[in-house]
């Protein structure tokens, strides 16, 4: 009889363990199907912010610029480095080219009046400093969103990186320019008309080697801007 005793409490004493060490993982394991549906809603939720490619395609090369029509944000003007100026209707399902009879087609920057969406300002010459970007003639202006276009002048800039149009007063504008690459001269720093481009005055000019590749306005206060230099 003790004999059998004993024998039964060493069994226990052998197997009691496995038996708890069984149910932890079985808990262990009811654990994970839980997991795997909270990282399965997370890729969910994460998903839906992907980007995704609305053009312009084929021929657009580097986009350098946008600007969206603030009273009607299925509207924009997408600026290219090679491949001009597009612009949508419909929110990115189709692009048009509207600066094809023009004489340059590398862009720098495209700017809305803020006042009036239909007058466009478009800077010629792609705005990066490589040895392989194109140089444009200067700055185009649009009064019915793209139809049309007139050449205001700042011809000698050959690469303009940004156009900033007053919130009050549309015939006020600056323009930041870069000027030749890899030479002194032309028309560089940051420019500015009163008269909707008929003349321009040259308000920061660093020097003959340095021009300006951005212009930011305070939203505070449009008589603060900010330029980037660069030589």
């Amino acid at each position: 009889m003790m004999r059998t005793l004993l024998f039964l409490l060493l069994c226990f004493m052998l197997f009691a363990p496995c038996t708890v060490h069984a149910q932890k993982k079985v808990k262990k394991t009811e654990e994970k199907p839980e997991q795997t549906d909270q990282l399965s809603l997370e890729k969910i939720a994460l998903s839906g912010l992907a980007f995704r490619s609305i053009g312009p395609a084929v021929t657009s090369g580097r986009v350098i610029d946008i600007d969206v029509n603030p009273q009607d944000h299925t509207e924009y003007y997408v600026a290219s480095g090679h491949g001009s100026l597009w612009k949508t209707t419909n929110g990115g399902v189709t692009f048009s080219p509207i600066f094809d009879g023009q004489t340059s087609f590398a862009m720098g920057a495209v700017t809305l009046d803020p006042s009036n969406p239909k007058v466009v300002w478009v800077g010629t010459g792609e705005n990066n400093a490589h040895s392989y970007v194109i140089p444009g003639d200067g700055v185009y202006k649009s009064e019915d969103g793209g139809k049309s276009w007139t050449n205001k002048g700042l011809k000698e800039s050959q690469h303009i990186g940004a156009i900033v149009v007053h919130p009050d007063d549309p015939n006020t504008v600056w323009v930041a320019a870069y000027g030749p690459h890899r030479a002194s001269g032309g028309q560089r720093g940051v420019y500015r008309t009163k008269d909707g481009g008929e003349t321009w005055e040259h308000v920061l000019d660093i020097s003959d080697y340095t021009g300006c590749w951005e212009l930011h306005m305070d939203p505070r206060d449009p008589d603060v801007l900010y330029a980037v230099a660069h030589q």
